[in-house]
């Protein structure tokens, strides 16, 4: 049975793509060169590529024999991308519920509370 594909990005695409938003393009020898450990073979690295641009996040182009890859979404589209996944399959749409749970869970320091009141504040006047 095949296995279902991600909407977000899985470990080994992450890996990849920090790569090449760091680099901006790279060849697949480029990628492998740059991942450091643990290794990946180049043909795992072009697989992983070629997914990746079906997916739409990554773009290539030829130059001469190879071929050269550069991402098509940013990391703050990306992240946004798994939010909106996290919040529609495991927080019924709510991003509030979310937002809850994480300061239910996490200490927050003195900065990140006036932030947040300062945030708060903003979205009362906004209203």
């Amino acid at each position: 049975m095949a296995r279902k594909k991600s909407p977000t990005l899985t470990e080994a695409e992450l890996r990849l793509m920090d790569v090449l938003w760091r680099k901006q393009n790279a060849t697949v020898s480029d990628v492998v060169e740059a991942l450091g450990d643990p290794p990946l073979a180049y043909n795992t690295v072009l697989t992983t590529l070629r997914i990746l641009e079906t997916k739409g996040y990554v773009k290539h182009s030829a130059v001469g024999r190879a071929f050269v890859y550069a991402p098509k979404v940013d990391r703050d589209e990306a992240r946004s991308s798994v939010i909106d996944y996290v919040v529609s399959r495991f927080f019924d749409n709510s991003p509030r519920a979310l937002m809850l749970k994480l300061l239910d869970t996490e200490e927050i320091s003195d900065t990140e509370a006036r932030r947040l009141r300062a945030l708060l504040k903003k979205d009362e006047r906004t209203q």
